[in-house]
């Protein structure tokens, strides 16, 4: 991986993943937003660990199935996304949690 293919990765401009394929799939949405963010609406069947308790509940989540991460703005769902892959899961960052309902809404 050259210096561009680096710097592009971490600013969040590295391949594109299939999100819907992955979510037609069967894989899990993780919402890290906070437990009165998630309150307000979050997707349908969406797991819920708010990003700053996602470590210490990780054998709560299965290493085999891929998991899409959400959030408010996708700031907080890529850190989880980068903290689950460091930790040997299938994880993608999939944005703003309206953004996965739609696509899981398709």
């Amino acid at each position: 991986m050259g210096i561009v293919d680096m710097i592009r990765n971490a600013l969040g401009g590295g391949p594109k993943v299939d999100l819907e394929g992955l979510l037609r799939s069967g894989a899990v949405v993780l919402d890290v937003r906070s437990k009165e963010e998630f309150a307000t609406g979050h997707v349908k069947g969406a797991e819920h660990i708010p990003l700053d308790r996602l470590g210490a509940h990780l054998t709560k989540l299965d290493r085999s199935t891929p998991i899409i991460t959400c959030c408010r703005s996708g700031m907080r769902s890529r850190a989880a996304a980068d903290l689950l892959r460091r930790q040997g899961f299938n994880a993608h960052n999939g944005g703003p949690w309206t953004s996965v309902r739609a696509l899981k809404a398709r």
